[in-house]
């Protein structure tokens, strides 16, 4: 039960980075941002192809993330400069991304990195006694995750953030004050895109292989955590909203480790996802006491 439990949480960390930036397209900008099923394998194949190459896992973790950040801005220019929709957008951006991460790893679609040096067995985790070696893992995803938390929470202060989700409740008044909304969307899509990327770079470290199908699924998955997350905890005001979906991943991911533990097929996993993605989905909408708005 241990084992289950910490692998729950480590996996819930992981998808909590990614629900940052769900949260950040979702909850702030109201974007439905399809890319992110193409950013979430792009961030794993670039890791797993400098690891294979012997370089660094933090700077991979950084390029990953870099790497997503461009992602997202090809996903702004599409619909700030090109003037096409959002959800077009990020389905042009994540389709382009499947060859794009099979050229990254050289056409394969699975590569293994079993003997590579990862963030989870060189630097940091070479510092932590012997006797905690089996959670190493789940602290420095931990550490990650709060990490990146805090980071966009101290963005979210600052002049640009303030703009980003000024640009999200009124794109008119941002207008109205000289300042181009479409520069503060494509920022917001990259920084997005890049907590994305980032995650998909450390569950390419935990588990060790890159899988082109990796991806499938990331929009639905990160939007039911942080749906899950605000339904259960959004009206607890001490709780920030990024603490929140972190929360919600962590949730999201147990049912689903639950469920394979209790014997579901996991042929039948992409249904379970999309039956608590529902559940989800009304809750959030019978807390709030109303049936309209999903955001």
């Amino acid at each position: 039960m241990i084992s289950i439990i910490r692998g729950i949480l480590e996996q819930g960390f992981i998808y909590g980075i990614m629900a940052l930036g769900i949260y950040i397209t979702y909850c702030i900008l109201d974007f439905p941002d399809l890319s992110v099923d193409g950013t979430f394998p792009l961030g794993a194949a670039v890791t797993a192809i400098l690891l294979s190459l012997g370089w660094n896992p933090w700077l991979a973790l950084v390029i990953a993330f870099g790497c997503g950040a461009a992602a997202g801005f090809v996903t702004g220019i599409f619909h700030v400069k090109l003037r096409i929709t959002d959800l077009l957008s990020g389905i042009l951006t994540s389709t382009a991304l499947y060859s794009v991460n099979l050229m990254v790893v050289g056409g394969t679609a699975l590569l293994s990195i079993t003997k590579a040096k990862t963030i989870f067995n060189s630097g940091l985790a070479a510092l932590f006694p012997e006797a905690v070696s089996k959670y190493v893992p789940l602290i420095i995803i931990f550490l990650l995750a709060m990490v990146m938390k805090f980071l966009l929470d101290w963005y979210l202060k600052t002049r640009s953030g303030m703009l980003l989700r000024a640009t999200g409740d009124n794109e008119t008044m941002v207008t109205s004050l000289a300042k181009d909304s479409g520069k503060v969307k494509i920022v917001g899509l990259m920084i997005a895109n890049g907590l994305v990327a980032a995650a998909g770079s450390v569950l390419c470290q935990q588990q060790r292989y890159f899988e082109i199908s990796m991806g499938t699924g990331m929009l639905v998955m990160g939007v039911a955590s942080v749906i899950i997350g605000m339904a259960l905890f959004g009206k607890i005001p001490v709780i920030k909203p990024t603490l929140i979906v972190i929360f919600g991943a962590i949730i999201y991911r147990g049912c689903l480790s639950l469920a394979i533990n209790f014997g579901v097929n996991p042929n039948n996993l992409k249904l379970l996802m999309t039956i608590i993605f529902l559940i989800a989905l009304v809750s959030r909408r019978a807390v709030d006491g109303k049936g309209g708005s999903d955001r």
